[in-house]
């Protein structure tokens, strides 16, 4: 499992936390939707704030689950010590212990609701599925295409459906961006001596 001192918190508390404070800090999703707006001059996402609040909100919950996503795909196959032979990936259920201590640490992080707990669990689901029936299909993608992934196709919609391969383009971008981001802070979490050197410039 992560290592952590006698009074450090749980891993899959820490990072709940460390999840929940990146995302806002970094402003993965702002920029992300400002960048588009401007590169496609698509101004009128942004003329009523109220609903360009909530598109935030909601590509904000988008990003968080596939930073989860990526997050657990991490811990989970990262070569844990054992008391003889090789290091290997995480034990099924020590990897099914460390995703209910998360997901239950990161529900009291963003004062959800049950329902609302229980809606976010629902979508983890759905991406990983959808992850793994394209996995046998992955392929190194060209800068002209778009990744194969649910965020891509989920934000491309809640962005700019009318313009849907461009969305999906940018929205290909934010998510190379979420991802090398959650494996920054899985790797300091796993390796406390490792800074986060964050690649976002404010």
């Amino acid at each position: 499992m992560l290592r952590t001192a006698s009074k450090s918190p749980d891993p899959a508390v820490e990072l709940a936390l460390r999840l929940s404070e990146a995302l806002p800090r970094e402003r993965v999703i702002p920029r992300f939707v400002d960048s588009y707006v401007v590169e496609h001059s698509r101004h009128a996402l942004q003329v009523h704030a109220s609903l360009y609040r909530d598109l935030l909100a909601l590509l904000q919950r988008e990003a968080l689950l596939a930073m989860t996503v990526r997050m657990i795909e991490i811990v989970s196959n990262e070569a844990q010590p054992v008391k003889s032979g090789k290091p290997r990936p995480m034990l099924r259920k020590d990897a099914a212990a460390f995703r209910r201590k998360f997901l239950a640490a990161l529900t009291r992080q963003q004062q959800w609701n049950a329902g609302d707990a229980l809606d976010f669990q629902s979508d983890l689901q759905m991406y990983e599925d959808l992850l793994a029936r394209s996995a046998s299909n992955r392929r190194s993608r060209k800068p002209f295409e778009a990744a194969n992934h649910p965020f891509v196709d989920r934000c491309a919609f809640l962005l700019d459906s009318s313009f849907l391969e461009k969305a999906r383009l940018a929205a290909s971008r934010a998510l190379t961006d979420i991802e090398t981001l959650t494996a920054q802070i899985v790797a300091s979490a796993l390796h406390p001596a490792t800074p986060i050197q964050s690649r976002f410039k404010r």
